[in-house]
């Protein structure tokens, strides 16, 4: 069975679930979201920041890698598997340039992320939602019932 084409008078919804389901989408985000960490905690004016490392512009440049290849994974799925393997290694630069990974936080973020970027399969089936496993099984159930078996005599 072929997916549906989108329309015009489908719902915003259900064309961003669509559009989320051909492409490692969870990965990419957290991917996002950990090189967004760790360039957050490179500004922050805390005075327990950490200075390990090299401090000048690999402290910036990793993270914002991080963040250009999950942007790149969610927006290329094709090519997902040279950015997750990059990414991961720019996850393990930041320990060393940009304070412990984003105190560990961006660094986990990172790694988990592309690990499930890379993971992720295109050629899946998508899932079945609750209501149409809860039809399916409904629709079975009715037709290894004999005629009348539900009706009072």
């Amino acid at each position: 069975m072929a997916p549906a084409q989108p329309g015009p008078k489908e719902p915003a919804r259900q064309r961003f679930r669509r559009w989320r389901g051909h492409r490692p989408f969870v990965g990419g985000v957290l991917l996002t979201f950990g090189g967004a960490e760790i360039l957050v905690t490179m500004k922050a004016p805390l005075p327990v920041i950490l200075h390990i490392g090299m401090q000048g512009l690999a402290g910036y440049l990793l993270p914002s890698l991080m963040i250009l290849c999950g942007l790149l994974i969610l927006f290329n799925p094709a090519q997902r598997l040279f950015y997750s393997i990059t990414a991961v290694l720019l996850s393990l630069g930041t320990w060393v340039t940009s304070n412990i990974g984003g105190f560990m936080v961006g660094l986990l973020c990172g790694l988990i992320g592309s690990s499930m970027a890379f993971g992720w399969l295109p050629d899946q089936e998508p899932r079945r939602t609750r209501r149409q496993r809860r039809e399916e099984s409904r629709s079975a159930a009715e037709a290894l019932l004999p005629k009348g078996a539900g009706e009072p005599a």
